[in-house]
């Protein structure tokens, strides 16, 4: 017993803990054009023993800075994780193929395998994949797990390029013994449609081994989903799938509904904005009824179901112990609908997991035919003959198809703020919401806090809401700062709505999250008619730490950076 001990000793002598960092310049607002500009990050990793993750995000990087920065990362064999979102603000489309290029040349000089690729929030379009192509396509992707390209604006060209990069690694990989195993991908906001979709289709058919898949806002119609659903069918570990804002219709429904029974390790499934309508939307719960008893979140926000699509979609859940939220907002189930669907939850005790439904659009009585079914034939032969209205005020969850929607007003969308309500108000929404403010823009204060409330809709990954949003501040920031006087009182406002300076008003309570109004903020500062003098005292508060700035992350060094170009 004795010589067992010694010998246990003696090896945990002469085991190392090997020890991993990240070194991390996250939202530095660094501009690295040169060499000597990157001369801190640079060194920063000479001097790391063991650096496995290298943070850049919100930061903007040239090509010469880029150049040095991967001859240092070629003496790091261990670098496993690129976090580069939101590095190439301001870079000319030439600069940024470049700039990968000599990024991705150090990770393969290293001979590094990695784990995370994340490229978020840089829109380098097509062009930028490009300089990823090689890199996705060498023995230091064959490791790759998690694949994180939101917001590029790929397109078809550019996701057609990607699938075919993540095919080759792929079969280079399993030519070697180690078959790319990716796990995480996510390319929401790419513009990829049916085409990009469905070249992507084939590599995730290929790799089979998909734990979380999402690609919202995308532009994808029923083709494009069915390819996807039959691929994702094959990924049987796949835990979360998010397809919102794509217009499945019912068709595509059907095509996932056939899917999810292969996926019965689903724990979360977003399919806001989907136009699946009840019918799709029942597709999809019949397919939930059984099985999947791992589910947690089931969204179906704003599909224009009606109640009775209820008792299928209550009926689904009732045996899924672990349901932490369902999201029926922004549907047609009208007052009785809503009444019905809360005491359906309460019954099988899932009332908690209901989230707000107060942005119900009301009941859908009026489109029914005589028989009180829907016109879906119509929709899918309109579908089907690609009819898409250009107008891309009328392109909100299917408008571009000729469905009726029910008319929104300034007064019910400042009432209860929503991003449907907001596009849904249409081309005259700026002079609406005037209007509604009885024309009367002599209220500063007032006019501020209209533009937050029309901000607060705003997120990162909804282009759509953000320009209706900017449009309305620029309608209304107009207006008051034709008045020098008003500038000051503005800013002070502005400032006070966020929660950054307190108000006279003691019981007045900000914004919960800045980023919308910060988002919005970044293109008014650029318009001509935002005075200088504005900028500048903006700059000062953008400037300073405060905590309302954490959740807003990068946005707010885009914002100071802005600013600061002023």
């Amino acid at each position: 017993m004795s010589s067992q001990v010694d010998e246990l000793t003696s090896q945990l002598a002469r085991t190392t803990v090997e020890t991993s960092k990240e070194l991390s310049f996250e939202g530095r607002g660094l501009k690295l054009n040169t060499a000597d500009d990157a001369k801190e990050i640079i060194e920063a990793i000479e001097k790391c023993d063991k650096m496995t993750s290298l943070q850049l995000g919100g930061n903007t990087l040239g090509v010469k800075a880029a150049e040095a920065i991967g001859v240092a990362l070629s003496k790091h064999s261990e670098f496993q994780r690129a976090r580069w979102s939101d590095m190439f603000t301001g870079r000319l489309k030439s600069e940024i193929p470049e700039a990968l290029k000599f990024l991705g040349s150090g990770i393969m000089k290293a001979h590094a395998q990695l784990v995370e690729l994340d490229l978020s929030d840089n829109a380098f379009g097509p062009n930028g994949m490009v300089g990823l192509v090689e890199l996705l396509k060498s023995e230091s992707c064959y490791s790759l797990k998690e694949l994180r390209l939101n917001n590029n604006g790929l397109g078809v060209t550019g996701g057609k390029m990607l699938a075919e990069s993540l095919l080759e690694c792929h079969k280079r990989s399993s030519a070697a013994g180690t078959p790319l195993s990716l796990r995480v991908f996510v390319s929401g906001r790419g513009r990829l449609e049916n085409v990009g979709a469905t070249a992507l289709s084939e590599a995730f058919k290929a790799i089979g081994t998909l734990e979380e898949v999402a690609m919202p806002q995308n532009g994808i119609i029923h083709e494009g989903i069915s390819a996807l659903a039959d691929a994702l069918a094959v990924n049987k570990q796949l835990r979360v799938l998010n397809l919102s804002d794509n217009t499945f219709t019912q068709k595509g429904a059907q095509a996932i509904a056939k899917a999810l029974p292969h996926l019965q390790n689903l724990e979360v499934i977003n399919f806001s904005d989907c136009l699946m309508k009840t019918e799709g939307v029942s597709a999809i719960a019949d397919a939930l009824d059984e099985g999947h008893a791992n589910l947690k979140e089931l969204i179906l926000s704003g599909n224009e179901i009606t109640k009775s699509g209820i008792s299928a979609i209550t009926g689904c859940l009732e045996n899924k112990t672990h349901l932490q939220k369902l999201d029926l907002n922004e549907n047609m189930l009208g007052e009785e609908g809503v009444e019905l669907v809360q005491a359906a939850m309460e019954a099988i005790d899932k009332l908690d997991a209901l989230t707000s439904l107060s942005d119900d659009e009301g009941s859908d009585e009026d489109d029914e035919d005589e028989d009180g079914e829907h016109n879906d034939d119509e929709e899918a032969e309109d579908d089907e003959e690609g009819d898409v209205v250009d107008d891309p005020e009328l392109q909100v969850r299917g408008e571009a198809i000729g469905t009726p929607r029910k008319e929104v007003t300034a007064k019910d969308f400042l009432s209860f703020p929503s991003p449907s309500k907001l596009l849904q108000l249409g081309k005259h929404r700026v002079t609406a919401i005037k209007e509604e403010l009885g024309n009367d823009v002599t209220d500063v204060e007032k006019v501020v806090e209209t533009v937050i409330r029309i901000s607060a809709v705003v997120t990162k990954d909804d282009e759509k809401t953000k320009h209706a949003a900017c449009e309305c501040a620029d309608g209304l920031f107009q207006e008051i700062f034709k008045v020098p006087e008003n500038i000051a009182i503005a800013t002070n406002a502005l400032l006070v709505q966020m929660g950054i300076i307190k108000g006279e008003d003691k019981k007045f309570k900000p914004i919960s999250d800045v980023t919308g109004p910060l988002l919005v903020l970044e293109h008014a500062v650029q318009q001509s008619y935002f005075p200088q003098t504005a900028r500048e005292i903006l700059l000062a508060f953008v400037n300073k730490p405060h905590p309302r700035w954490e959740s807003a992350g990068n946005v707010r060094c885009k914002l100071l950076e802005t600013l600061i170009q002023f």
